[in-house]
């Protein structure tokens, strides 16, 4: 078959999906918008232009060429927003490190990504202190001051100061144009084995998966929407999958953002409550921290639409959210995914729904977004039906999915087996097209030549009263080959016993809903759950603690 490609005029622009064509619509109309740090520090949208172009310049009299990697390691705050912007707009690469792996883990991250320049925070110079001369390929150091923050003593050879680079720096820079899938980004995954894995994502990938995502989110008749009216707050660090792409989405908008520096729990509440603000997005357990901290208590979150990812959104705390008032809904990805795939949005005509019956949509893993196109496969690539019971993996293709992990060919093959994406995870979807997350792959139990679903058990046990988190894991039994085990953490002054615990899960069993392998052997009550780096439960290391 011919293609029938039209000669384009000569003189027509071809408009390359570049980052930089993100901030016309912004600049142009909300040039007076405020973006705010830590409710201390305010700036607007013209001088964030500002502070692009001299950041851009800055990183260029230092070296910064089109393909070098320019590495930050920072909390969440308006210097990040301007990296976002101008490293990748100036032709290179950012690299957010994940500031809360270890210090083997950074160091391998950065040498692995090979970056030049590093802007360090102040609260991680000791971290970089301890690794500084392992560091194989970086050769100038940026520090990061912040006014109230004490530096500790370092050797580490600064070339300058963040603000005193952009002070010294002209106001306008010529942003080139160039090649749309040029790289833009890469950040490491946090996986529980091996050492991470770098992934990548160009300019048109990201601009597809901005205004994708912001036309998802402006699609329902109301409710689990992110508009111009919106103060945007984002609770997962910036470091992790660009925030979920959250940032470049609102700066598009021109909405007000506030950006909240090191995350603590009664800081975080204020600034809702202080700033306005009225869409977060986060995982489930940095939610539960905040609805449980003192400040919560008198703050009205009537306004707040709250996206949960990097995990299931338990029926327990979603009850406790709208019991709050909190928009509350699930969003699915993965850092190989951008991240968002689907989101869980309620559909036309929800208003008439009953409570349960509405809790249960806003847990389910979604519909896709438009451009995913989403299956669930078995071993053979074999599509499963959509009746809401067959399970399969989830793969998926988008133009905005990692196109494999930064020189690594063999795992890139592996995740790409097949010419879909490998997430990984096992899911179902129902008639309506609702996909629902079952379980990771790695995390599935085997009981009784059963399958069981650690999820579903953690969710219902998450509706016992007293509950306040839960995780299943599944540990070898000589009869079943597994047996799940319930790791609880009861809420302050709550009481429950571990028969009172299986009895719930019992009444479960007794109707059906699940099977008799899934009731827990055993019911540990615990002080505390690990989580990963990004506040995911990890299963990993409770298995290999409790087993």
């Amino acid at each position: 078959m011919q293609d029938d490609v039209q000669n384009p005029t000569p003189t027509a622009y071809a408009y390359p999906l570049l980052i930089k064509q993100l901030l016309h619509t912004p600049f142009a109309q909300a040039a007076d918008q405020e973006i705010v740090y830590r409710g201390q520090l305010r700036m607007t949208y013209a001088t964030l232009q500002q502070r692009i172009a001299q950041l851009a310049n800055g990183l260029s009299r230092l070296g910064a060429k089109f393909g070098s990697t320019v590495a930050v390691m920072d909390w969440d705050s308006h210097r990040y927003l301007e990296c976002y912007f101008a490293v990748p707009m100036m032709g290179s690469v950012l690299q957010t490190v994940n500031v809360r792996l270890s210090q083997a883990e950074i160091a391998y991250t950065i040498n692995h990504a090979r970056a030049e320049i590093l802007l360090v925070h102040t609260d991680f110079l000791p971290m970089v202190e301890a690794i500084k001369d392992q560091l194989e390929t970086v050769r100038t150091f940026i520090y990061i001051d912040e006014p109230g923050s004490e530096a500790s003593a370092h050797t580490i050879p600064f070339a300058t100061e963040y603000e005193a680079m952009l002070a010294a720096s002209p106001t306008s820079y010529d942003f080139p144009d160039f090649d749309e899938n040029t790289r833009a980004t890469t950040f490491y995954t946090t996986g529980t084995t091996g050492l991470p894995k770098g992934v990548y994502f160009s300019h048109r990938q990201l601009v597809l998966h901005t205004l994708t995502v912001m036309g998802a989110l402006a699609s329902p008749v109301s409710g689990q929407r992110f508009h111009r009216g919106d103060v945007y707050m984002p609770l997962t660090p910036m470091f992790h999958v660009h925030a979920w792409g959250m940032p470049y989405i609102a700066t598009v908008l021109g909405v007000k953002q506030v950006y909240p520096g090191r995350y603590v729990p009664e800081k975080l509440v204020q600034l809702v409550r202080d700033e306005g603000v009225t869409f977060s997005h986060c995982v489930s357990t940095i939610l539960h921290m905040l609805l449980g901290c003192a400040e919560a208590n008198s703050t009205d979150f009537s306004k707040w639409k709250v996206v949960i990812g990097g995990g299931a959104l338990p029926q327990g705390l979603a009850r406790a959210a709208l019991a709050r008032g909190i928009d509350i809904f699930t969003g699915y990805g993965m850092s190989e995914t951008c991240p968002v795939l689907s989101l869980a949005q309620l559909p036309p005509g929800s208003e008439t729904l009953d409570l349960e019956e509405e809790v249960r949509l806003r847990c389910k893993t979604g519909l896709p977004v438009p451009l995913v196109d989403l299956r669930i496969v078995n071993d053979e690539m074999e599509d499963m039906e959509h009746d809401g019971k067959a399970y399969g993996e989830v793969v998926a293709r988008a133009p905005w999915l990692t196109q494999g992990y930064l020189n690594n060919p063999e795992a890139s093959e592996q995740l790409w087996a097949g010419g879909y994406l490998h997430t990984q995870d096992i899911a179902n979807i129902d008639p309506t097209g609702n996909l629902q997350i079952t379980d990771r792959i790695k995390d599935v139990i085997k009981s009784g030549g059963e399958w069981v679903s650690s999820l579903e058990i953690e969710n219902l046990i998450s509706l016992y009263p007293g509950v306040s988190e839960v995780a299943v894991i599944g540990i070898k039994d000589e009869k079943w080959g597994e047996r799940p085990v319930a790791l609880v953490v009861l809420k302050a002054d709550a009481a429950a016993t571990a028969e009172e615990i299986r009895a719930h899960v019992m009444t479960f069993s007794a109707t059906g809903q699940i099977s008799k392998y899934a009731v827990p052997q055993i019911v540990k009550f615990v002080d505390a759950l690990e989580k990963t780096s990004v506040g995911k439960m990890n299963k990993k290391w409770l298995r290999e603690q409790f087993a």
